[in-house]
C-alpha cells in the first residue's frame, strides 16, 4: 500500500505537467525578453552615443547642432548637447548592467526550475548524448553556403 502512494506521488497528471511546461515556457519567454531589451539598449548605446559624442566632441563647441526631443527636432549649441548625451550614455551603461544582473538570475532561476522537475528540451539534451559518439566516428558533412554572385 504504501509503495502505492509513492508511486502515485511520483506520477503526474496531465494537467500538472502541462502547468509545469507553461511556467517554464514562461521562465523562458521571460529570459528573452531580457536578452532582447539588453540587445537594443547597447545597440542604442552603440550607434548613439558612442558614436555622436566621438563626433560631436571633435567639433567646436559653439556649433550649432540638432537633437531629437520627444519626437521634437531642438535646435541647441555642441556645448548644450554633449553634457546631456554623455549623461544618456552613463545611465544606458547602469540600465544595461541592471538588466544583465537579472538576465543571470532569471537563467538560474529557469536552470533551477529545469532541474526541480527533471525537465529535458528536446534536442540540446539528444546533442549531449550524440556528440561524444561522434569524436570517433569519420567527420561529419558540413553544409555549405553558396552565393550566385556574378
Amino acid at each position: 500500500m504504501a509503495g502505492q502512494q509513492q508511486s502515485a506521488t511520483k506520477t503526474l497528471t496531465k494537467s500538472e505537467g502541462e502547468e509545469i511546461v507553461q511556467k517554464f515556457q514562461t521562465l523562458r519567454n521571460e529570459q528573452r525578453s531580457l536578452m532582447a531589451k539588453i540587445s537594443e539598449l547597447e545597440q542604442d548605446l552603440n550607434e548613439h552615443s558612442k558614436i555622436v559624442i566621438e563626433t560631436l566632441q571633435d567639433v567646436s563647441p559653439d556649433r550649432k547642432c540638432f537633437r531629437m526631443v520627444g519626437g521634437v527636432l531642438v535646435e541647441r549649441t555642441v556645448n548644450e548637447v554633449l553634457p546631456a548625451l554623455t549623461n544618456n550614455r552613463d545611465q544606458l551603461t547602469k540600465v544595461i548592467d541592471s538588466l544583465n544582473e537579472k538576465l543571470v538570475s532569471k537563467g538560474k532561476e529557469v536552470n533551477e526550475y529545469k532541474e526541480k522537475h527533471g525537465i529535458r528540451i528536446r534536442g540540446q539534451d539528444d546533442l549531449k548524448e550524440v556528440q561524444p559518439q561522434q569524436t570517433n566516428s569519420a567527420p561529419s558533412v558540413q553544409g555549405v553556403l553558396v552565393s550566385n554572385k556574378s
